[in-house]
């Protein structure tokens, strides 16, 4: 079942599951973020991690080096055409046991070739989440820290899990800003 504003201001709230949390849409001369009707629209961070291949490298999961990243603290973000961003939240999430959050894209920014990915955050997972932002297009796209880049959609399960994102003491747990792979 797909949890209402309601319960996501209240579980935000009381819980401190959205920290800071925007109670309402906020819109004005920006791409929006906040409480939605059944969701969370959150911002991206200033910090960003800009794939490039200066060096020829090869990306290999299971021995990843940031030496392919330039990182760059800034208000506006240009990814490079056919290329990609790490970027993290402005928000640091806290998921209740019996919950599974999935985000998507928000359409201002899909509208303009740019895709976002972010895999489900788990029951009782915690953490800034970091977001890839690829840019699909042949020139290259901004992208504006503190505002709008990706919207929430909060499942409540039938039952609490046997076993959490905390009880497995997961690799991603409690990440603040960027985090690059893990093996």
């Amino acid at each position: 079942m797909i949890l209402s504003d309601k319960w996501i201001r209240e579980t935000a709230q009381d819980h401190k599951m959205i920290e800071p949390f925007v109670e309402k849409q906020t819109r004005e001369n920006m791409i929006s973020y906040g409480l939605s009707s059944y969701g969370y629209d959150a911002r991206v961070g200033n910090e960003f991690k800009i794939f490039t291949n200066v060096d020829s490298a090869v990306v290999d999961p299971k021995n990843f080096s940031d030496k392919s990243f330039v990182t760059r603290e800034t208000d506006v973000c240009i990814i490079p055409p056919n290329s990609f961003v790490l970027a993290h939240t402005v928000e640091y999430f806290r998921i209740p046991r019996d919950v599974l959050v999935i985000c998507l894209g928000k359409s201002t920014y899909a509208r303009c070739g740019l895709i976002v990915n972010v895999t489900p955050l788990e029951p009782e997972w915690e953490g800034h989440v970091t977001i890839e932002i690829s840019n699909t297009t042949p020139l290259p796209a901004k992208v504006y820290a503190n505002e709008g880049i990706c919207q929430f959609l909060f499942f409540k399960g039938n039952e609490p899990c046997e076993t959490s994102y905390a009880d497995r003491s997961g690799k991603y747990m409690g990440q603040t800003g960027v985090t690059l792979p893990k093996l």
